[in-house]
């Protein structure tokens, strides 16, 4: 088969998954819509409502009757059923991988690896809804035994990003479902068509649709000032930016709504002498270039040690001069585009900020002419602490290496930020490594490792990053209250 017959047969699927979406145009006569770009062709894809704030209110009483419906189900209904939903969402793994690519831009492999990544969060909580979290202990007066355990919160309002539009979606919905609450969910406006397929698919397999409301809309803060004043609302998950965090736990404090917030940050990725070259060139790319950098635990801040700095930049600008840029369906792309145009313009500006102001230029640093909004994997060397992009979440295909001499230097500014999502750590040492992670603040790290995250690890941040956590069980205890049974006791003999 020639490349134009595979570049046709994918254009053809990827329509066609897009045609497959649920129509919701009916559903509030009159409401305003909005479109939907290719971010590779600059082309309109789709139409959706923008509705409104009252269209908004009636989906959350829906949720939450529904959701007290739910919370009287057994345990092994909702894992049954959400076991259900992961064989189904695999089951479309091409379909929602299309979607994905078309609206958010990401190669096909790569949404093919999200839809993946997105169905474990599905499965992780099907069983860890099994394994509920109790207490049993003895009042140390000796009279009484007190129990824990763990109810449903209640309905949840739930605000996806756009850069990982699945992912991010079934992290919050999953432990939500799997907990026994409704919820609202919220995608955002760039990439709300994967949430669409997503929770169609889930309701095929099983649950209810009036437990997962979307609400489509371009006025996030009307949508939000109105759901948080609501009191049906007992839970907040945010995944964005932190000055939009910011508001929201203002708003959700009114009601004492209980939030966690996965915000900003500006991850450190440090390479020490003593690290093995190949592994740690191979891991700075993966944290670099995952999504095309546009992952808010993609390596910020690159810092190499003296001794092993120019043999690293050279194996990096070298990896990342052979990456292929072009439309995201496309057969042999590496990097598909950035979101829209302001990110593309960021690129460029940060960029000749750095070389103005005196970083190398090693590789990439362009955006190629014509449509879509494309920037080539870039890496700068010697980086100076003035530059713009040492100080800002680049959110693009953009390498950005300093150099450092001692530990003791390059934690003092691996941590000179107000921000702790993320940070890298390559050594063979075992007693550094440790003793690094240990010292940065930062909610995970990985060592030796450029891909750190698992539905089984507890994602979350330090600082300005956020708070609470996603993944694992703590995500589930996230959507959960923890209650006590103080039961008296008085002696029988």
């Amino acid at each position: 088969m020639s490349l134009t017959n595979v570049a046709s047969d994918r254009l053809r699927a990827s329509d066609e998954a897009l045609a497959s979406i649920p129509d919701f145009s009916n559903h509030e006569p009159g409401a305003n819509e909005f479109a939907i770009l290719d971010p590779s062709t600059e082309e309109r894809i789709a139409t959706l409502p923008s509705y409104s704030t009252e269209y908004a209110i009636e989906q959350l009483g829906i949720a939450d009757e529904a959701g007290r419906a739910w919370a009287k189900t057994t345990p092994r209904h909702r894992s049954d059923t959400l076991h259900n939903a992961y064989s189904i969402l695999i089951a479309n793994r091409d379909r929602l991988a299309y979607v994905i690519s078309r609206e958010m831009g990401k190669t096909l492999a790569e949404a093919q690896g999200e839809v993946q990544y997105a169905a474990d969060y599905v499965r992780w909580y099907a069983d860890e809804l099994l394994r509920p979290a109790g207490g049993f202990r003895e009042n140390p007066a000796g009279n009484s035994t007190i129990l824990t355990r763990r109810a449903p919160i209640g309905t949840a309002l739930l605000i996806a990003p756009w850069n990982f539009p699945m992912a991010m979606i079934t992290r919050k919905i999953a432990p939500a479902i799997a907990a026994g609450c409704g919820a609202v969910i919220k995608p955002a406006k760039l990439t709300p068509l994967t949430t669409l397929v997503t929770v169609e698919l889930l309701a095929e397999a099983g649950i209810p649709r009036e437990l997962m409301r979307v609400v489509t809309t371009t006025d996030s803060g009307a949508f939000s000032e109105a759901l948080l004043s609501d009191p049906r609302v007992r839970k907040l998950s945010f995944t964005g930016s932190t000055g939009v965090g910011s508001t929201l736990m203002e708003l959700a404090a009114k009601n004492i709504v209980k939030s966690s917030m996965e915000l900003g940050g500006n991850a450190p990725l440090i390479v020490f002498d003593d690290a093995d070259l190949e592994r740690a060139v191979e891991g700075a790319y993966l944290a670099k270039l995952r999504n095309g950098g546009q992952s808010c635990i993609a390596a910020n801040r690159i810092f190499v040690q003296d001794g092993i700095a120019d043999a690293f930049v050279e194996g990096l600008a070298e990896k990342m001069s052979q990456v292929r840029v072009g439309r995201s369906i496309d057969d042999g792309v590496d990097l598909g585009p950035l979101v829209d145009d302001r990110a593309a313009v960021s690129m460029q500006r940060l960029v000749a900020d750095a070389v103005v102001k005196g970083a190398d230029l090693r590789a990439g640093g362009s955006a190629p002419e014509g449509a879509g909004y494309f920037f080539e994997a870039t890496v700068l060397d010697k980086v100076p602490t003035d530059a713009d992009i040492a100080n800002t979440e680049i959110f693009g295909p953009v390498a950005a290496v300093s150099r450092f001499s001692s530990q003791e230097e390059v934690l003092a500014a691996a941590n000179d930020t107000p921000f702790g999502l993320a940070g890298y750590v390559f050594t063979e040492n075992l007693d550094r490594a440790l003793n690094v992670a240990d010292a940065l603040e930062t909610g995970l790290v990985g060592i030796n490792n450029g891909v750190p995250s698992s539905a089984a690890a507890p994602f979350g941040g330090m600082k300005q990053s956020g708070q609470g956590r996603e993944g694992s069980g703590e995500g589930l205890e996230e959507y959960q209250e923890i209650r006590f049974y103080n039961i008296a006791r008085r002696e029988t003999f």
